[in-house]
């Protein structure tokens, strides 16, 4: 923490009021030796001679956090995520660059970092706020609010070492977060907690924000990402791939995970008739009819349906392309709204261009804010006719049924199919946020989703 606030006040850029962190051209660098002993070699020959590889965590990095900002850092394992808040937190030193902080920064960057294994839970919250500058008068002002906000029972007046990793993460967040910190890094330590704590502590960041504290979120969850920060960034190899509006960020970030390569338009390629399955292709328009629509088209017109969503992302490496889509209540095809309770039917018609091993199609349905109400796959369903297709030059048909059981408000429909290798998702044709919905209101029920709950009462006494 001390380490932080000399940095802040020897930083030689000003800083903006307006902010409550700035980071300029950070970057640091480990040297790594091969063998224990080129350590001593280094060490003699003064830099005469390199014994080392040099191994950069992070590289040129520049961010800014405003206050009362809820910045949230995201990244793959290794990515350089743990090392930034190590050096704005100050625990770190920094190879080259500039780190900028104003006012009291607390932080959870490891699983019991701060706490003596040897105090009682009572005895670590004491020693805690004092690290933070407080008196042992202050701290006892807020005393019962941090053992309440724990709820660890018994245990406060316990060793921590007794304690669970859940138990640990309880207490940690109630000091840090009830002290009133200007800045507040939390690095994947909500991870450990249960859902109902995690719920609690998201309130408590909330309000944290709201009386103006700065908050550093670290996580893999893109949920978390999207539902409560302000701004994202995406860390890659240790340098900033993309920073901005989080929903945004984490498409970028799920392009790293999963993607070979962004494919924002891809090429239309148009198969000649012997490429194709007549008998199939027969056999899949004469079920269109029947059902109302034509999806026998060999080409993607995806984008000229009413509903489609030109600020779609999307990407893949085009072995398999998702080329139109039919919406349909049981009254009108492609709506411009549906009533909560409807059925709707989704048909989708893709065409492989490579030969796929047990290919994978998935619909997931997202809130405007990004936020993933549903999702399923062809393997979560066990549809084991779908692993059969993938046969270069095939086009299939996909039709999905189900009920809108969703609050009034604007939703996005996502479509994909990939194949997996091992542990690996290979994806061919990800169509991120490609379908428009609009849901109109139901008074019958506030939330998200209507959940169809039937309520009945009978009198049993009359007094």
């Amino acid at each position: 923490m001390h380490a932080a606030k000399q940095a802040a006040s020897t930083s030689p850029f000003p800083m903006d009021a307006e902010f409550a962190i700035q980071v300029e051209n950070l970057s640091k660098c480990y040297q790594i030796y091969d063998k224990p002993h080129q350590r001593l070699l280094q060490m003699l020959y003064r830099g005469h001679r390199q014994y080392y590889r040099e191994f950069w965590a992070l590289s040129n990095v520049s961010l800014t956090v405003k206050r009362g900002e809820t910045v949230g850092i995201i990244g793959k394992n290794g990515s350089g995520k743990s090392t930034l808040l190590q050096m704005i937190c100050g625990t770190l030193t920094p190879t080259s660059g500039k780190i900028l902080t104003k006012g009291r920064i607390t932080a959870l960057l490891e699983l019991g970092s701060g706490f003596n294994p040897e105090f009682t839970g009572r005895e670590n919250v004491y020693m805690n706020g004092a690290v933070l500058g407080f008196t042992h008068e202050e701290m006892d002002e807020c005393y019962e609010e941090i053992v309440a906000f724990a709820d660890i029972g018994d245990f406060i007046d316990q060793p921590i070492k007794s304690y669970s990793s859940g138990m640990i993460v309880r207490l940690a967040f109630a000091v840090q977060a009830m002290v009133g910190p200007d800045i507040l890094v939390v690095d994947e330590a909500l991870a450990v907690g249960d859902v109902k704590f995690q719920a609690k502590c998201f309130d408590r960041l909330r309000l944290l924000k709201e009386n103006g504290t700065s908050i550093l979120l670290v996580t893999h969850s893109s949920e978390q990402i999207v539902t409560h920060c302000t701004k994202a960034i995406l860390l890659n190899d240790g340098a900033v791939v993309e920073q901005g509006e989080p929903r945004q960020v984490v498409n970028r970030y799920m392009d790293i995970l999963f993607g070979k390569e962004k494919r924002s338009n891809p090429t239309d390629t148009v198969l000649n008739d012997a490429d194709v399955n007549n008998a199939d292709a027969h056999n899949a328009e004469q079920e269109d009819v029947q059902l109302g629509y034509d999806l026998s088209s060999s080409q993607d017109i995806f984008c000229k349906r009413a509903g489609y969503n030109p600020y779609e992302y999307r990407w893949g490496d085009g072995a398999a392309q998702i080329l139109d889509f039919h919406l349909a209540t049981e009254e009108t095809a492609y709506p411009s709204f549906v009533n909560s309770g409807q059925h709707l039917t989704l048909a989708l018609s893709i065409r492989f261009l490579a030969d796929l091993v047990r290919p994978i199609l998935g619909i997931t349905i997202k809130s405007k804010e990004g936020v993933t109400l549903y999702g399923v796959n062809s393997e979560s369903l066990s549809l084991d006719e779908f692993k059969q297709y993938g046969k270069q030059g095939t086009v299939v048909v996909a039709v999905a049924r189900f009920p809108c059981r969703l609050a009034e408000g604007d939703y996005f429909i996502s479509l994909g199919v990939a194949t997996r290798q091992g542990e690996e998702i290979i994806p061919h044709d990800r169509r991120y946020d490609s379908i428009y919905l609009k849901v109109r209101s139901d008074t019958s029920f506030f939330g998200l989703i209507n959940l169809h709950l039937e309520l009945k009462t009978r009198q049993v006494q009359n007094i």
